[in-house]
């Protein structure tokens, strides 16, 4: 039997996340900005709830096309608003266009968000070496500066915590417990 992360267990959808995408680096800009948006509409909710609504977000967002987000207008806002199928909170589906802003701004600038993004972490997985989930941070020094950098590019909805999710969800960090099966598969040396 496979030992897998605690937080997983129990519901199919959480880890089948977990045993496909959870700490798998992510290069591609449309997916980084997938888990960007994602975890900016988790704020104080479960990432469990926002899973179950990822094919509602992918739909009501044209894919996570910052292209197309960039230049959604009140019109577009009133939609998602009324949208049954994502978090229908105004903040954050505002903070998702500004987002998609602030995100083709650092691909002009750094050629690509994947080059900005990966360079806090030298382009290369951080693999932690937790045995317990109480030891898992819920935010580093790395998602505080990069929180604080991206906030002065006017992104929104990117606190150090939130940050922290996102570098988890993409493979910036590998917080697999060292027992998990998951922990080597995605780098990590034991």
């Amino acid at each position: 039997m496979l030992i897998r992360c605690e937080w997983c267990l129990g519901d199919d959808l959480y880890q089948h996340y977990h045993d496909k995408e959870w700490g798998v680096a992510v290069h591609d800009e449309q997916k980084l900005f997938e888990f960007l948006t994602l975890e900016g509409a988790q704020a104080g909710l479960s990432w469990l709830t926002i899973l179950r609504k990822r094919e509602n977000y992918r739909q009501a967002f044209d894919d996570f096309n910052p292209e197309k987000i960039a230049g959604y207008d009140q019109t577009k806002i009133l939609g998602l608003m009324s949208n049954p199928g994502i978090i229908r909170n105004r903040l954050k589906i505002e903070s998702t266009i500004r987002n998609a802003k602030a995100f083709l701004a650092v691909q002009e600038e750094f050629g690509s968000f994947d080059h900005y993004i990966w360079n806090f972490v030298d382009g290369k997985t951080i693999h932690n070496k937790y045995r317990s989930l109480k030891e898992i941070p819920a935010e580093s020094d790395i998602s505080r500066i990069i929180s604080k950098d991206m906030k002065k590019r006017g992104f929104n909805f990117v606190g150090p915590t939130i940050i922290y999710s996102h570098m988890q969800a993409t493979g910036m960090v590998n917080d697999h417990l060292v027992d998990c099966y998951r922990y080597r598969e995605v780098g990590g040396g034991m």
